[in-house]
């Protein structure tokens, strides 16, 4: 299993920054039934460990020379510079099964591509249930059965690891193949789209946390944790 050290932290809301400063990266642990905790890590340690675990692998967190079993839950990004700024823990009871969203890491070459479709991947995620230790870091989905441009993969095509429950629809379609277009129908589709405004394009990811907003993350807790099946 991985593992991360941390420290017990006193330095809260604006005076984070000067942490952040010195490559100190401001983080919260909790879990259910656990009193919520504000610890440290270094950047450069919860770089590396993010970038191999992800947010459904469990690692160890040490803190004190005790050590619990923890998921990366929550990353704060600074839009500006794309570096966290705030990291949340969860501590999970590794007897009992987790539900959580696994990304989906597509793999092979597909035959149909190669003669001109366009692959289209509808799902980038899928909802699962695992014990803690079960829990894959991501899950594999093969387009080399796309052969054909009415080809497609389902949910229900996925792999699954021992131990882990799929959860969304088996005949949800993950990736698909469309038709090649021609320079007159791309044309045509261009100009049939309405011009976009800028102010309504939603940006996806990771909201970054006020400065005093992460001293109130056990508050909102039960709102976010991963579900444990009872």
């Amino acid at each position: 299993m991985q593992s991360i050290t941390a420290e017990k932290r006193d330095i809260l809301g604006k005076k984070t920054k000067n942490l952040r400063k010195k490559g100190i990266l401001p983080a919260v642990l909790y879990g259910k039934g656990e009193s919520s905790e504000s610890i440290s890590v270094k950047e450069s340690d919860f770089l590396k460990l993010w970038k191999t675990a992800g947010v459904s692998t469990v690692v160890a967190l040490e803190v004190e020379n005790k050590k619990k079993n923890v998921l990366i839950h929550d990353v704060a990004i600074d839009p500006l510079k794309d570096t966290p700024t705030h990291v949340d823990f969860y501590i999970v009871d590794m007897n009992k099964p987790i539900t959580i969203d696994v990304a989906l890491e597509f793999t092979g070459e597909s035959d149909a591509v190669k003669a001109g479709g366009i692959l289209v991947k509808v799902l980038h995620e899928v909802k699962i249930e695992a014990l803690p230790k079960d829990l894959p870091h991501s899950l594999s989905v093969d387009i080399s059965s796309l052969k054909e441009m009415t080809d497609t993969v389902t949910v229900k095509d996925i792999k699954l690891p021992h131990g882990v429950k799929m959860l969304d629809n088996l005949d949800e379609t993950i990736v698909l193949i469309e038709p090649p277009r021609s320079e007159e129908e791309l044309k045509a589709a261009e100009e049939a789209s309405p011009a976009l405004d800028a102010g309504a394009i939603e940006v996806v990811g990771k909201k970054p946390k006020d400065e005093g907003e992460e001293e109130a993350v056990a508050a909102e807790t039960s709102k976010k944790v991963p579900k444990v099946k009872k």
